[in-house]
C-alpha cells in the first residue's frame, strides 16, 4: 500500500500566468463595457485585436486549469480536494448564469468559461494516469474536425458546440473546441512533471513575485467580482460625463 501523497507546493509561475490572464480579461471586459455604454463603436470587441485577446485569454484559463489538474492530482488523485474544487467552480458557473440571465435574459451565459472548466475537469480526471501524449493527441483530434458538425440543431446540445446555430450568449465556450486547450494544458503539465520542471519552480518566491502572483492565487473570486466592479465604474464615469 502506498502512503499519502506528498503535499504539492504552490508554483508561483502558474499563479503569475493566471495573473496575466486576469489582466487580459479585465482589459477585454473593460472595453466590452465601454462599447456597451456607447463609448466604443459597435462590434469593436468582437473583431481584430480584441477578438484575438478574448480567444487567447479563454484558452489560457482553460490550459492553466489543465496544468493545475495535472499538478494537483497527477501523482495521486485526492477525491475530496477534487470534488471541493469542482463544486466551487460549478457554483460559480451557476452564479454567472443566474447573474447574466437577470441582466441579459436573451443572451445569458449558459456555458461559459467556468462551465467549460468544470466539464473539462471531469474528462481530465479520466486521463490523469495516461501518458502526456494521450491528452495532446486528443487536443489535436478535437481541433482538426470541421465545425459545426453535420448534426441536427438540438437546443440541448448547444453546450457541446456541435450545433450549427447555438443560442446567443455573451460568453460561450462550448466543449468543442475549447476542451482542446484544457487537454493541451494537461499534456504540458505531465511533461513538466516528467522533466522535473515543477521541482525547479517550487522555490520560495520573492516579495515582488508574491505580489504579482496574488491575483492568480485568487483567480476565481476576482473572476466573479471584476465585471460588476468594471460596469459600475464605467456607469459612474458615464453618469458624470468623464468617459
Amino acid at each position: 500500500m502506498t502512503g499519502p501523497a506528498r503535499p504539492l507546493p504552490r508554483i508561483a509561475a502558474i499563479d503569475l500566468a493566471r495573473s496575466a490572464a486576469l489582466l487580459g480579461m479585465a482589459v477585454f471586459h473593460f472595453s466590452y463595457d465601454l462599447e456597451m455604454f456607447g463609448h466604443l463603436p459597435p462590434g469593436t470587441v468582437v473583431s481584430g485585436g480584441f477578438r484575438v485577446l478574448s480567444v487567447t485569454v479563454a484558452a489560457a484559463f482553460l490550459a492553466l486549469a489543465g496544468v493545475s489538474l495535472q499538478l494537483a492530482h497527477g501523482a495521486r488523485v485526492r477525491p475530496r480536494a477534487f470534488l471541493y474544487r469542482l463544486l466551487r467552480i460549478a457554483a460559480a458557473a451557476g452564479a454567472v448564469s443566474l447573474g447574466t440571465w437577470a441582466v441579459f435574459p436573451d443572451a445569458f451565459v449558459y456555458f461559459g468559461i467556468l462551465h467549460a472548466i468544470a466539464a473539462a475537469s471531469l474528462l481530465g480526471l479520466l486521463l490523469l494516469r495516461l501518458p502526456p501524449l494521450v491528452p495532446a493527441l486528443l487536443a489535436l483530434a478535437v481541433l482538426l474536425p470541421p465545425r459545426p458538425a453535420p448534426i441536427p440543431d438540438l437546443a440541448w446540445l448547444d453546450w457541446t458546440g456541435l450545433t450549427a446555430t447555438p443560442r446567443p450568449s455573451v460568453d460561450f465556450e462550448p466543449v468543442f473546441p475549447w476542451v482542446a486547450a484544457f487537454l493541451a494544458g494537461m499534456a504540458l503539465g505531465g511533461l513538466a512533471h516528467r522533466h522535473g520542471l515543477w521541482d525547479r519552480l517550487s522555490g520560495s518566491p520573492g516579495r515582488l513575485t508574491r505580489c504579482l502572483a496574488w491575483p492568480g492565487r485568487h483567480s476565481l473570486a476576482i473572476y466573479l467580482i471584476h465585471q460588476p466592479v468594471l460596469i459600475a465604474l464605467v456607469w459612474g464615469l458615464t453618469r458624470i460625463g468623464l468617459s
